[in-house]
């Protein structure tokens, strides 16, 4: 029998998952780690398994991803949003669910720059009238 995979790409800040989706226990890795070992903090497991959780796949499903760049929350972002999208391959029905949570928007939010002249993206140096 042929397994079926499914591969998705999701982005967060500077973090990029690699996910693959197959059918199984419902196991997750991250960089060949249990996801347990690679994020510490419950929350960010949590937001992990907010797709699979939404669509009913908790224990049906296998997830297998490559995160690399930037932080551990911005990796677990990445990795819900790469999880929502190969959900919708897997099946286009769950596309109006996931779609509905916001899990298949990209958060567009990056770093801002730091501005010359400044001592940061908006923060000013010190004024002195006298």
């Amino acid at each position: 029998m042929v397994e079926i995979r499914y591969n998705a790409t999701g982005r967060r800040k500077t973090s990029i998952a690699r996910v693959l989706v197959s059918s199984g226990s419902g196991q997750i890795t991250v960089n060949e780690k249990p996801v347990d070992s690679y994020f510490p903090r419950e929350t960010l497991r949590m937001m992990i398994r907010q797709p699979l959780e939404l669509t009913g796949m908790i224990g049906k499903l296998n997830v297998s991803a490559k995160v690399e760049g930037g932080g551990l929350t911005g990796q677990a972002g990445a990795l819900k949003h790469g999880i929502s999208r190969a959900l919708t391959q897997m099946d286009s029905d769950l596309r109006s669910k996931l779609k509905k949570e916001g899990f298949l928007t990209r958060d567009p939010r990056e770093k801002e720059r730091k501005k010359y002249g400044q001592k940061g993206a908006r923060k000013r140096f010190q004024f002195s009238k006298r």
